[in-house]
């Protein structure tokens, strides 16, 4: 599965990147968790993310936010990070990918949230992998019928599971729980990998 590195625009930004060049159709953009605590497009869970799709036959684009790696820029808060993710998108539809999914593992998730919230949502399906809900507003009523997917450990730090599966409820989305896991997934990406396998190909 060998990646290459690409740099994408972003107005005067430039967003380091890896490709894997798998489906001429579908691809997924996958995105890391805190960019100041250490979060980066090199992290296990991201990692899993994108090995479970490509054997799945998926083009994958993991990339590093604004300020991290080799991404100029600086961290925004979690705006600017939304244009990100909407430059990478557009990166993708001019090259003739049509179906997007995206998978956002914690912050990730979380910058993902406010762009799903508006009505030029470009994702045909949407993973969220252990929203940090004790630690942001995921402003939960505007995702009503919109996330196809959440995952979360029951040991996670950062995310209460009684808020979680409230919300899920009142979203509609499937919510997947990991036992033994904890925000971190040591040890448990297998067990991430199997429900990505079990759910990803599912669309509405």
């Amino acid at each position: 599965m060998m990646e290459e590195r690409i740099f994408i625009n972003n107005g005067p930004l430039m967003i380091e990147s890896l490709l894997y060049k798998a489906n001429p159709e579908k691809a997924v953009v996958i995105c890391h968790p805190h960019s100041l605590m250490g979060g980066s497009m090199h992290n296990n869970v991201v990692e899993t993310l994108q090995e479970a799709f490509a054997l799945e036959n998926y083009t994958t684009l993991r990339f590093n936010f604004r300020g991290v790696g080799a991404s100029t820029g600086h961290y925004a808060e979690g705006n600017g990070e939304q244009q990100d993710i909407i430059a990478v998108c557009q990166y993708l539809r001019e090259r003739g990918f049509s179906d997007l999914v995206f998978a956002g593992y914690s912050f990730g998730s979380w910058v993902g949230s406010k762009i799903f919230k508006g009505t030029s949502n470009p994702f045909s399906f949407i993973i969220f992998v252990a929203p940090p809900v004790d630690y942001f507003d995921f402003q939960w009523d505007d995702l009503k019928d919109k996330i196809d997917l959440i995952i979360c450990g029951d040991s996670d730090q950062f995310c209460s599971l009684k808020i979680l599966k409230r919300e899920a409820g009142k979203i509609n989305a499937p919510l997947e729980i990991i036992s033994g896991a904890d925000h971190f997934y040591i040890g448990k990406e297998k067990a991430l990998a199997e429900i990505l396998k079990k759910f990803k190909l599912q669309k509405k």
